[in-house]
């Protein structure tokens, strides 16, 4: 929940874990947070989990509805924020997957996109997502949209497309002028 209470879902891509993992643990640890069912996964939420988030296993690939629902129900009883890489675990890159829009129309809570960008950094150029690690000490400006509420119609196919639009176009107008 933010300040006012209200349900909220932050999302961010997944290439830009890092930059935002940073500014999100310096605002609150009141978060529930996605991670895949991966080997991977399971050592970023040992990481997450010692920072004070809760974290929720399941991706569009394996276990995503049980994990959207688990974050849903967290989100209800423990007053938790959502984090949501919305364009993971592999991609493609930049293109929103239909779970940010479900869990956050069920939740009654609005997106928030967010990005950061580091001034020195390291970017894995071949890596789907071109993964991004700010070099120590970095300045990173972290920018944040304005809420986005979600539609209460029935998520048709047509429907979902057209938010998924909504949301990819409001993490880009994010991208630093």
């Amino acid at each position: 929940m933010n300040a006012a209470g209200e349900p909220v879902v932050l999302a961010l891509w997944h290439g830009e874990i890092f930059p935002v993992t940073g500014y999100g643990s310096q605002i609150t640890s009141n978060l529930v947070t996605f991670v895949s069912q991966s080997k991977d996964g399971e050592i970023i939420a040992r990481v997450l989990e010692r920072m004070g988030h809760i974290t929720v296993r399941g991706s569009s690939t394996r276990g995503g509805v049980r994990a959207l629902l688990q974050a849903k129900r967290i989100m209800e009883k423990k007053n938790r924020i959502a984090v949501f890489t919305i364009d993971g675990p592999k991609g493609p890159r930049h293109k929103s997957k239909d779970g940010v829009i479900f869990l956050a129309q069920r939740a009654g809570a609005k997106i928030i996109p967010l990005r950061g960008f580091p001034e020195k950094k390291k970017v894995f150029d071949k890596s789907w997502d071109k993964f991004v690690v700010p070099y120590p000490f970095s300045r990173c400006p972290v920018y944040a949209g304005e809420p986005m509420e979600v539609t209460t119609e029935k998520l048709t196919e047509e429907v979902m497309a057209y938010e998924r639009e909504r949301l990819e176009r409001r993490m880009h107008e994010l991208e630093p002028k």
